[in-house]
């Protein structure tokens, strides 16, 4: 239970946009438009500035969303209570995932959650750190799931998950029958790297050059803009990469792609919870408390 229109009303403020709001909350805009028209009427005066570029609030409309706030918050609060006093757990999540662990993690934990929550809905967005952290800050998803350092960002940040990147050759190759390599080995080998701006990318660039080696060093010989295409490529046997373990882990288990250790100290980076020290609804909470507990080891038992 909300009040529609105030959930619309704040959507907007936070957006500074009318065509924002209406894709996240899946009106159209004219339907938002007549949305926030009936509350100015209530209140006989304009909640929103809309003579500039962007949507800014009026003074009336800076202390409407004050309260609106509070109310949908006090709303969030009463659903989590009786939730809690009934055992069922219903509603929509909206997360923002980075593609690792959109596309290798959360279809199975998402698909377990709702085994035994089958009345709660996702709607998930896809994209790098950057962009997870703009679609918070515009009110388009409730906490985001993010790869990497994200303390420049100032938000509420909790490690959900390590991670560990690792290197990957095919059966036929040479390295295969190795039980680890040197980081030094990879400079021999044909690689193939991420594109420039990958948080992947970065990570590996930094650890590198730990033991002296830079990306020129490498011997690049193709730069793919995704996980799926670097395993394609490493399977076909045209070089040697470096992915996170949960990118491969159907791969490893079918055989055709072979995880090396490395010799020096391993590669490893947080996955991350994000959000703004939101109050959530029930099926947000409960969700929340599941990744946390979850045993994400098992989905590598899955896949043998």
């Amino acid at each position: 239970m909300d009040d529609h229109r105030l959930k619309v009303f704040c959507t907007v403020a936070e957006t500074k946009s009318f065509s924002k709001a209406s894709e996240i909350i899946h009106l159209t805009q004219p339907a938002v438009s007549l949305q926030i028209q009936a509350i100015e009427e209530i209140y006989d005066t304009k909640l929103f500035d809309r003579s500039s570029s962007t949507v800014t609030l009026t003074p009336a409309g800076e202390i409407l969303y004050k309260y609106a706030k509070q109310i949908l918050s006090l709303y969030a609060q009463a659903e989590k209570e009786i939730s809690s006093l009934t055992g069922l757990i219903k509603g929509s999540i909206r997360i923002g995932a980075s593609t690792t662990i959109a596309n290798y993690l959360l279809p199975s934990v998402i698909s377990d959650f709702k085994k035994i929550n089958k009345k709660v809905r996702f709607h998930l967005l896809i994209g790098n750190t950057k962009r997870i952290v703009d679609y918070l800050n515009n009110g388009i998803i409730t906490f985001g799931l993010v790869e990497g350092d994200v303390s420049k960002y100032k938000l509420k940040a909790e490690r959900i998950l390590k991670d560990e990147l690792v290197v990957i050759v095919s059966p036929s190759h040479p390295y295969a029958s190795r039980k680890s390599i040197s980081v030094h080995d990879l400079t021999k080998e044909p690689f193939i790297l991420r594109e420039e701006g990958s948080g992947t990318r970065q990570i590996i660039e930094k650890y590198l050059l730990k033991y002296g080696i830079s990306s020129s060093d490498l011997n690049v010989t193709a730069i793919l803009g995704g996980t799926e295409a670097i395993k394609e490529t490493v399977e076909d046997g045209a070089g040697i990469s470096i992915v996170s373990k949960w990118a491969v882990r159907r791969e490893v288990s079918l055989g055709t792609l072979k995880m090396i250790p490395l010799k020096e100290e391993r590669i490893t980076r947080d996955f991350s919870l994000i959000h703004k020290n939101a109050v959530f609804n029930a099926a947000t909470n409960e969700f929340l408390d599941y990744l946390q507990r979850y045993e994400y080891e098992k989905l590598f038992q899955r896949s043998r």
